[in-house]
């Protein structure tokens, strides 16, 4: 009988990874190591912002600020990129407050030398709020971040007080090149993936814009795996179950809650 604690509970399991191309292949080796079968088709690509000024000037006046807050891994890159870029030194954000929403977030800022002074309980914009409501009042934060997000952070950080300027370090579009081979892979039974992995809202709605609404909610035998509460939301919204949710809102709690739904299933 096979248990969570196997070597490869994902055996014979066909796992569709639609991450954006750079960020995939972790993930996929995580997988692969426990046996499953890995399809890589993105969902998303990451594109430079039209313009970096208004990234550009903030960083030039990173003075003026007490928190900068960082939403994914993504932004933490493209700002990365633009300090090397206009050669501002890491002394100037000494005096900065720096919250992540979650883990990934937080590697990638230590990774670059950053000293991260606030990850969140859960890694939801709702809990970053909750963690800044009382640090802010008063103070002038700044928020990198995608140019399509939900706008729960800043209008809450507001409200509580605080004077919040929003920059767009990089945007999220539909990969195109994904269109085809997405739905050729999802006409054929025999290579059609037993579980889709979703890690974000942007993922979901990118998901069913490239195979289409109809077709999306007529997969009946594929299950549809969620890294967490806001993005299992967006697959209810558009009308896709969700069969798996991870209790720890990370790739490796996604991982492990694939595992503990395969093992429930065999039993």
């Amino acid at each position: 009988m096979p248990s969570p604690n196997e070597k490869r509970p994902l055996a014979g399991t066909r796992i569709l990874v639609g991450r954006a191309r750079h960020q995939a292949s972790s993930l996929s080796a995580g997988l692969r190591s426990l046996g499953a079968r890995v399809i890589e088709i993105p969902f998303i690509e990451i594109r430079k912002p039209r313009s970096f000024q208004p990234l550009d000037s903030a960083l030039k006046n990173l003075e003026g600020y007490d928190w900068l807050v960082l939403t994914s891994a993504n932004g933490v890159e493209a700002l990365w990129q633009r300090v090397r870029k206009l050669r501002i030194p890491r002394t100037r954000f000494k005096r900065l407050q720096i919250a992540a929403i979650g883990p990934a977030t937080k590697n990638a800022l230590v990774k670059r030398g950053f000293k991260v002074n606030m990850v969140p309980e859960e890694y939801v914009a709702e809990s970053v709020v909750k963690s800044l409501r009382e640090k802010v009042i008063g103070k002038r934060v700044l928020l990198v971040r995608a140019k399509v997000a939900r706008d729960i952070i800043p209008e809450e950080l507001r409200t509580a007080g605080a004077q919040v300027d929003v920059v767009e370090a990089y945007e999220t579009v539909v990969p195109e090149k994904s269109r085809a081979r997405l739905r050729m892979l999802m006409k054929n039974p025999a290579r059609r993936p037993h579980i889709v992995m979703f890690t974000s809202s942007s993922t979901v709605r990118n998901f069913v814009e490239l195979i289409g609404p109809a077709r999306a909610s007529s997969l009946k035998d594929v299950e549809f795996a969620s890294i967490g509460p806001v993005t299992s939301a967006t697959l209810r919204e558009l009308n896709l179950p969700v069969a798996i949710e991870a209790r720890e809102f990370t790739m490796g709690g996604l991982i492990r809650a694939i595992v503990l739904a395969r093992y429930a299933e065999r039993t």
